[in-house]
């Protein structure tokens, strides 16, 4: 309900300001879907979300992007895992492509500036806990290992301790009240 009282004085702030907001445009959920509301929540939510913008109803989502990170209704993480694993394979891919005949060195940057930072980006916040989702990543970061250096090294940080690390950044950025991102 209070939500609903938002969106009426978002709509009238909007109709006093000569703006036009479209709900038909609204992207407020992922997969390309347009206009849906999304009710964060793991219990089950037995009533509709009835939520409208200027009398056009806007319909429910099981999940919604917001800046690059897909968030689902249940909070699980399944959808951006695998959807940044997907992106990262299509870049390490592209990569293995153009740099077939390249040196160990120039792959090993071409991962570390290509692919690494999708692999990445969000971690702080979308540390997968479920070991299908922790290998689903890191098997790309073992594909790259093979293809630089034409073997697996033992000794290399792991996306894992990465995550780990970008946590623990965050947390104390977010402690001591500095910028985090």
């Amino acid at each position: 309900e209070k939500l609903q009282i938002d969106l009426n004085m978002l709509g009238k702030w909007a109709a006093e300001n000569s703006m036009v907001i479209n709900p038909a445009k609204c992207k407020a959920a992922g997969h390309g879907e347009k206009s849906k509301a999304v009710c964060f929540t793991r219990s089950r939510v037995t009533e509709p979300l009835n939520y409208s913008l200027r009398d056009i109803v806007i319909p429910e989502a099981s999940s919604c992007k917001y800046l690059g990170i897909i968030l689902r209704i249940d909070l699980s993480w399944a959808d951006k895992v695998n959807y940044t694993a997907k992106e990262a394979w299509r870049a390490l891919h592209f990569t293995m492509r153009i740099l077939k005949k390249g040196k160990c060195n120039t792959r090993s940057l071409a991962y570390t500036s290509l692919v690494r930072p999708i692999l990445e980006y969000g971690a702080a916040c979308r540390d997968p806990s479920r070991k299908g989702q922790i290998n689903a990543l890191d098997r790309v970061q073992n594909m790259t290992a093979k293809f630089a250096h034409h073997k697996n090294d033992p000794n290399r940080e792991t996306l894992t301790d990465r995550r780990k690390i970008a946590c623990i950044c965050a947390l104390f950025k977010a402690y001591t009240r500095e910028r985090a991102w």
